[in-house]
């Protein structure tokens, strides 16, 4: 009852949290160097280790030692809020995490009782991922590039036993790869590669052994050239191609 009563209350601040409305006192703030705790490629990562729906496995104790309650909120040294967050026992709830120039850096925020979202941003604002998780793994996952275009989504099964979808895209928006659930029943998939300039390079169908937890090769295959003409075409069985 507990636990259920601790996810109401997540979700309800969690529509307060998006103003930055806060219940309760909150501690006095830990200052942070920018230079520490900002990673160029992938930003504010520090936070990570105490969100248990994402894999965190730590636990933030507050300054008397004991296992962080509450609202809890971090700056930089030059006093710009650099974390805002919602803890229980220690583990992370809520939280929003900011660039020096106040931007959102990243906003993590739970759906229900097995679904939460985290969201990441550029310095100016601007979408870099939005990743679901489901019970504890990532169901959905989408990342941008600076200039909005998607470089890379991925879907994959409740269960989380297999992809449903994976594709991938250069920055002018050509596709790179892309890998397709056709047959959800027989797990068979289509995927097509393509060269830089956007034609296609290969294409034909995989299929999903779940004993070996792996994707292979498994029937027509056929092969272009950089002017989209066919060049040869093999068959595949299993992963082995047969001659």
């Amino acid at each position: 009852m507990k636990h259920i009563v601790s996810i109401f209350i997540f979700l309800v601040t969690g529509s307060h949290f998006a103003n930055a409305q806060f219940f309760g006192q909150v501690p006095e703030p830990t200052k942070y160097k920018a230079e520490k705790v900002i990673d160029p490629d992938y930003g504010i990562t520090m936070y990570e280790k105490l969100n248990f729906a994402i894999g965190g496995d730590s636990v933030r104790n507050d300054k008397r030692g004991y296992a962080a309650q509450g609202w809890i909120q971090d700056i930089y040294e030059n006093g710009a809020v650099l974390h805002k967050g919602f803890y229980e026992d220690g583990h992370l709830k809520i939280y929003k995490n900011f660039f020096q120039n106040g931007n959102v850096e990243r906003a993590f925020k739970v759906i229900d009782f097995k679904k939460s979202n985290q969201q990441i941003f550029y310095p100016d604002g601007k979408l870099k991922a939005d990743i679901t998780y489901y019970d504890g793994g990532t169901l959905m996952e989408t990342d941008y590039y600076p200039n909005g275009q998607i470089e890379y989504t991925e879907e994959n099964s409740k269960s989380m036993e297999y992809l449903v979808q994976r594709k991938s895209y250069a920055q002018d928006g050509k596709p790179q790869e892309i890998f397709e659930l056709i047959d959800p029943k027989k797990k068979i998939y289509s995927k097509k590669e393509y060269y830089e300039n956007g034609t296609l390079k290969s294409e034909g169908t995989m299929k999903y052994n779940a004993a070996m937890i792996d994707y292979q090769k498994d029937g027509i295959w056929k092969n272009y050239d950089e002017s989209g003409k066919l060049i040869s075409t093999e068959t595949w069985q299993s992963g082995e191609e047969r001659k």
